[in-house]
């Protein structure tokens, strides 16, 4: 890491004001006129992902807002994140979206929140505040109270068109036929393969930064658990993490452990209904409905041991609330039999020529595309993206146990399913290394007052790369960003669905498993 610092320093010395380091996070405010230029360097030159950008408003303490790109060193377990001030008088500052596809929402996000404007952004509509919302009002400011009740204004969302002879539009949603949350597609269709989709989201924006900084400590982990509901564990973990690192915490050997297993029982669970939904949209009944049959195996081995299906309420800062040691024989039994059961429905799936005639070649995202996004979790790995937080970024228990991270380059359907395949067969193995070597000991720390300080938490969600980043201030949260991956793997959407049929849209939608709840916060 210290190699990549000084490499940095040395092309760029003159316009790095100042350099700070804390834990494995490396802190750069460098002038805003070089941005776009360092970005590229280390996005492209030295090969590091940009993982998050976000905002704060540093205004009564500096007199700046702050703009932070953090890049995620896998190969050394440490970031590299670069700020620049921003004078809330003088609100714009220059994009990096043209060099770094990536920076595309994150920039849209932070236009609307803060109203700091990317200068040259190729996409500079409204992203989350939508055209009915007043401009000028822009809620993630200090200044902005969570009471406030903008009034409504008159506004118009401006959609891309494509136009030529025989080209026509299918719009789909908001609302959907399905129980599920409000999401727009538009699809342009020439025949019948796909030529363009645009998604517009965020329908349900329910200002979760905002209430972070309007809670008590206690209350926060709930608000976590709450963001993406089958990603409970995961969020909730991240959160522990970072407020665990402001505070200088290391949780108990026997905690890791027990948070090892409980995210690994998520994954299985998520998994497996995922390709649930694959077989149901391919409309293979049998298999979708034994699929279903596992997935409620796991849900209520899960309610039994800890008295959530969904696994809430375990976690907490300094560790966790529950013991689940006295249910090791019920896991290893249960989980030894869905492993079994679930082997002999891949090979049903697999067998099936019908099956496999919809979802091979379908919904594919070329490595090229998915790098570019930075697409995480599942769908970056079923497209060649070898990178998994667990073995990049180890925390909880993970260093102590050997795990394979499955890589497909297909990129279609039938890829996504096979990595999600192999991840359960690895994370039933996880659950068994972490009971059988189970350290005794105490199951959490107590947490006094957490010091003033900001720190990154992450974890590997079902989904993927979840991160967050935490300032506190006078014990309370001043500043909380929460990145779900599906807020990377949305705008992949567009591009797996082109040369493919509309029927066709649900099989690559399911595949890709995007939530609008961790996406719409």
């Amino acid at each position: 890491m210290n190699t990549i610092i000084e490499s940095i320093k040395k092309e760029y010395d003159n316009h790095i004001l100042e350099v700070s380091t804390s834990q494995n996070e490396t802190y750069l405010t460098v002038k805003k006129e070089i941005i776009v230029k360092m970005c590229d360097h280390i996005y492209h030159h030295l090969d590091i992902p940009l993982v998050c950008i976000f905002a704060t408003d540093e205004r009564k303490k500096e007199g700046f807002f702050k703009v932070h790109y953090v890049f995620s060193v896998d190969r050394e377990d440490a970031f590299i994140i670069l700020r620049i001030d921003i004078d809330g008088k003088n609100p714009g500052y220059p994009s990096i979206t043209n060099k770094v596809a990536a920076a595309n929402w994150y920039e849209r996000e932070i236009q609307d929140l803060f109203g700091l404007i990317p200068v040259g952004h190729p996409d500079p509509r409204r992203l989350i505040n939508f055209e009915d919302w007043p401009a000028g009002i822009h809620p993630l400011r200090k200044d902005f109270d969570i009471k406030t009740k903008p009034p409504r204004v008159e506004g118009e969302y401006v959609y891309r068109r494509v136009e030529g002879e025989g080209v026509y539009e299918i719009p789909v949603g908001p609302v959907h036929a399905g129980v599920i949350e409000p999401g727009h597609f538009r699809f342009s269709v020439a025949g019948e393969p796909i030529i363009n989709l645009e998604i517009r989201h965020f329908y349900t924006h329910k200002g979760v930064e905002k209430l972070f900084e309007n809670i008590s400590l206690d209350k926060a982990v709930f608000l976590a658990e709450r963001i993406s509901g089958d990603n409970s564990v995961a969020h909730a973990v991240a959160f522990c993490q970072a407020m665990e690192k402001i505070a200088g915490m290391d949780i108990p050997p026997r905690a890791k452990h027990v948070r090892t297993i409980l995210l690994e029982l998520e994954r299985i669970y998520n998994h497996i209904g995922d390709i649930a939904g694959i077989a149901t949209d391919v409309a293979f009944s049998f298999g979708a409905a034994h699929a279903n049959k596992l997935k409620e195996d796991v849900l209520q081995l899960n309610e039994r041991i800890t008295g959530s299906r969904l696994l809430r309420g375990m976690n907490t800062i300094g560790g966790v609330r529950r013991d689940i040691g006295s249910s090791k024989d019920e896991i290893l039994l249960n989980l030894s039999i869905i492993h079994r059961d679930f082997r002999k429905l891949m090979e049903l799936l697999f067998s099936t020529p019908s099956l496999m005639d919809r979802i091979e070649t379908t919904g594919r995202i070329y490595n090229d595309i998915a790098k570019g996004l930075h697409v995480v979790g599942p769908v970056g790995r079923a497209s060649g993206i070898d990178r998994d937080t667990r073995r990049d970024h180890p925390y909880a228990a993970y260093k102590e146990f050997n795990f394979k991270v499955p890589v497909s380059k297909a990129g279609d359907v039938h890829a996504r399913t096979v990595v999600r395949g192999d991840e359960i067969c690895e994370s039933i193995a996880l659950i068994e290394q972490a009971l059988w070597s189970l350290p005794e000991g105490d199951i959490s720390i107590k947490a006094d007052d957490i010091p003033d300080g900001s720190a990154l938490g992450y974890c590997e969600s079902p989904r993927g790369e979840t991160i967050y980043w935490i300032r506190t201030c006078g014990n309370k949260i001043e500043r909380c960003k929460v990145r779900d991956p599906s807020f990377c793997n949305w705008l992949s959407i567009e591009y797996a669905v082109l040369d493919n049929i509309v029927p066709d849209f649900p099989i690559i939608n399911k595949s890709l498993s995007l939530s609008y709840s961790g996406n719409d916060m």
